[in-house]
């Protein structure tokens, strides 16, 4: 879905699963900071929107997802994830009740899979769930930001700032009050620097919670049954995951950043040596530098020097062996 906010001054059109917003608006060093220190606003507007209502909405959200939301309080956001029945992470939803309706907004192009299975779930509950996307745009505005919200929009309150629902035939009209426009770039360079994991970049079709440090913060160890919770509660009590999350600072001599995908070998081993990883996103950081996400084998010595690609890596541990 284009967002009526391409026709802002300088937005260059994102690429990919990002199709859609812009990706930048001719600065994006300058979006970076601007975001940092708390002013302007990102354009997500690309992503789905769901919503279930009805008086089951909690306590039937509750036997599906791997959160705790039995008993959310009004206005308090979370995060949660949809598992297959081997515990693979199959969906990723960022979730807020405001008293009679859940909103969630969602990967673009994945809210048709998700609703599917949303429905065929829903058996005698007193639910009902809708793509939103039409009608409503995410708007993210960073933390510390104080632009004004307006009355009645549904907003999800986190660390790292506020996720707008905004009716889409608002969108030009609040683009307007809501400060200097960043893009797509500035808000995953952010993403990156704070290891927040993102479905569809940090995971494949094997991906486990435990990899990406979405315990605790997506995942409840302490609640009922939901498909794949065998798989969670085994790992985290019998085992360890495969793999692991880790942050990586990239050679800033190198012109070209290492694309997602790109193997990651150890330095110290024949160029052609084993691959014990690869990339997951890459970004240029106004502070840090070239740095990315990537995913290693769990028992990759902490210290060890990488490579991706040609481009030397130094990483920061995320999740632990």
């Amino acid at each position: 879905m284009k967002s009526p906010l391409l026709s802002l001054p300088g937005a260059v059109p994102a690429e990919g699963v990002d199709e859609g917003v812009a990706a930048h608006y001719g600065d994006l060093f300058r979006e970076q900071r601007a975001l940092a220190d708390g002013t302007g606003f990102v354009d997500l507007s690309h992503r789905g929107v769901i919503t279930v209502s009805g008086e089951d909405r909690l306590s039937w959200l509750h036997l599906l997802l791997t959160q705790h939301v039995s008993d959310l309080p009004v206005g308090r956001s979370t995060e949660a994830l949809i598992l297959s029945a081997h515990g693979h992470i199959e969906h990723a939803l960022y979730l807020v009740d405001d008293g009679s309706t859940v909103w969630a907004h969602i990967e673009p192009g994945t809210q048709d899979a998700l609703l599917a299975y949303l429905e065929s779930m829903k058996f005698f509950y007193r639910v009902e769930v809708a793509d939103r996307t039409a009608e409503f745009g995410v708007v993210h505005l960073p933390a510390g930001s104080i632009a004004e919200v307006p009355e009645d929009v549904v907003v999800r309150e986190t660390p790292y700032g506020r996720d707008l629902f905004l009716p889409r035939a608002d969108l030009e009209a609040y683009a307007e009050k809501a400060g200097p426009p960043a893009g797509i770039l500035a808000y995953e360079a952010l993403r990156v620097e704070h290891h927040r994991p993102r479905l569809g970049f940090e995971t494949d079709h094997r991906t486990i919670p435990h990899e990406l440090g979405w315990i605790g913060t997506a995942v409840h160890l302490q609640k009922g049954c939901y498909r794949g919770q065998e798989t969670v509660a085994r790992v985290q009590n019998l085992g360890k995951p495969p793999r692991r999350l880790v942050f990586l600072h990239l050679d800033g001599s190198e012109v070209h950043l290492p694309t997602p995908g790109t193997e990651i070998r150890l330095a110290d081993e024949d160029p052609d040596g084993r691959k014990i990883g690869f990339i997951t996103t890459s970004v240029r950081h106004h502070e840090l530098g070239p740095v990315a996400l990537a995913l290693v084998k769990r028992n990759v010595a902490v210290d060890a020097r990488l490579v991706a690609g040609e481009t030397a890596a130094a990483q920061e541990v995320v999740v632990e062996p």
